[in-house]
């Protein structure tokens, strides 16, 4: 692959077809090195296609080795198989258990033959461009592993800290209210103490699934503690809706029910409650508006299981977090 990119580039001093070939594989490089994540490079690649080649269909994924498992980054157009007549694709290895499939389709045999006779110049491309996106599925894979927590794969306590702030900067740009909600599983130490901490384990990934089915694609979901999450509801009207997402993570999570041994049917269900505070009307510091909502989660469980809490100033004083 070395000897085409050689070729090609000493072609291009006599060809002038050749030479624009070159100057666009180039251009891709330059710009993807400016990519802030894979999913933009990916973009910019699926935009340089439809350019240099009017392509429409195209699917960009990382495929896990290991795990047998496919995460699409990018899809365009529509669905095509890998090994379709009209179809093309290329690897982009890692050589780690984490590789690219950079695939795409012609619309018809016309476009195909075009894009065929191309094939050199985009095998070029791709060996070009490689060690770029290879950089990329680095940095996702990196970036993941130290802001995802590993149990339930919400982001973790110390993504939190370090991005909260940078919420609260928008928020006040655009005067945007923003609603923390702490929720804490029920007397969650008697899982441990009664099973394992595996079966503690699946009880939190349950909560987190729930969680997830009730809230929308731009709030975030943390997980501070061991048995706790936070929630950071991003631009709602009013605590009604806050109070409305609470009641309903509370009333499905109740209704969860968690396998604890499988020959003798035996499954364990659970309870949790809800703190909640909101951003800036408690207060405008985001972090003791965190504290609020950690606070009114333990008002919360004082008042029962099941139960859901939203902060008052006035009740501070009364709350009995032992």
């Amino acid at each position: 692959m070395r000897n085409r990119i050689i070729s090609l580039i000493r072609q291009s001093c006599s060809d002038k077809e050749k030479f624009i070939e070159l100057e666009g594989i180039y251009e891709l490089y330059e710009q993807l090195q400016y990519g802030a994540n894979i999913k933009e490079m990916a973009v910019f690649l699926g935009d340089w296609l439809h350019k240099k080649y009017e392509v429409d269909n195209i699917k960009f994924s990382l495929y896990n080795l290991q795990q047998d498992k496919t995460t699409v980054i990018l899809k365009k157009g529509d669905d095509f198989f890998l090994d379709g007549e009209f179809s093309f694709y290329f690897i982009i290895n890692t050589h780690t258990e984490n590789n690219a499939v950079v695939s795409f389709c012609a619309k018809d045999e016309q476009q195909y033959r075009i894009i065929n006779g191309k094939r050199d110049i985009l095998e070029s491309a791709f060996f070009q461009i490689s060690p770029i996106l290879q950089n990329g599925i680095m940095k996702k894979y990196h970036v993941e592993a130290s802001s995802l927590d590993s149990v339930t794969h919400v982001y973790s306590r110390k993504y939190l800290i370090e991005h909260i702030h940078k919420i609260t900067s928008l928020s006040n740009k655009e005067d945007k209210t923003i609603i923390l909600m702490m929720v804490g599983i029920d007397r969650f130490k008697a899982v441990i103490d009664e099973f394992d901490y595996d079966i503690g384990d699946k009880v939190l990934v349950e909560l987190a699934k729930v969680i997830f089915g009730n809230i929308k694609d731009f709030d975030i979901v943390a997980r501070v503690t061991g048995d706790e999450f936070l929630i950071a509801l991003m631009d709602r009207p009013d605590i009604k809706d806050a109070e409305e997402t609470a009641q309903k993570i509370i009333e499905e999570f109740a209704q969860v029910e968690v396998e604890v041994d499988e020959e003798k049917g035996q499954v364990l269900k659970k309870t949790c409650c809800v703190g909640i505070s909101e951003y800036p009307k408690d207060s405008d510091d985001i972090d003791q508006v965190l504290k609020n909502a950690d606070m009114f989660l333990y008002e919360a469980k004082n008042k029962g299981r099941s139960s859901y809490a939203v902060y008052i100033k006035e009740d501070e004083s009364s709350i009995d977090l032992f």
